[in-house]
């Protein structure tokens, strides 16, 4: 009577083996959705540490020049005459200034040496200053709520006086 009757048994029968298909692809869908979001959160963290890493190394690196450029004013004063070459001294950057925050103090050496160059006797001097700058807590006590970012930069310079 009906042509098309098998047709129609046909279609019905696969419609009833489809049935819940949707919904594994869509838990597939959101499961696969929530590892990428996981990822592209866990390498914007990564990043957001690189450049605060980077902003305290740089800081760390002037508070090192800095302290170099000191040591070399106390060995060559302004005014000419002969500065001091200390093995081991410490200076303190200034307080409440913007680039030396979080900075401690900043360990300087000199190491003198003599040698005779064309009939000369010429002073070489090393100079080293080493920074650290940190945030946070970084004592190690217990219950520190806040993290511990510390850098540390190390500047040699070297001079020669006749």
């Amino acid at each position: 009577m009906y042509p098309n009757s098998n047709v129609s048994t046909i279609r019905y029968q696969m419609h009833a083996r489809q049935r819940g298909s949707a919904l594994v692809i869509g838990v597939f869908v959101i499961t696969v959705m929530f590892l990428l979001a996981s990822t592209l959160i866990r390498v914007l963290e990564d990043s957001d540490e690189q450049v605060i890493l980077e902003v305290w190394g740089i800081r760390a690196l002037a508070t090192a020049n800095s302290g170099a450029d000191v040591a070399m004013a106390r060995l060559f004063p302004v005014d000419g005459s002969l500065g001091v070459c200390a093995a081991s001294s410490v200076w303190t950057p200034p307080a409440n200034t913007l680039g030396f925050h979080g900075c401690a103090d900043v360990q300087l050496s000199c190491n003198q040496t003599n040698a005779t160059v064309d009939g000369l006797i010429v002073s070489q001097y090393r100079i080293r200053s080493h920074a650290v700058c940190s945030s946070g807590s970084c004592d190690g006590g217990a219950g520190v709520s806040s993290r511990c970012v510390r850098v540390s930069r190390t500047v040699e310079v070297e001079a020669r006086a006749e």
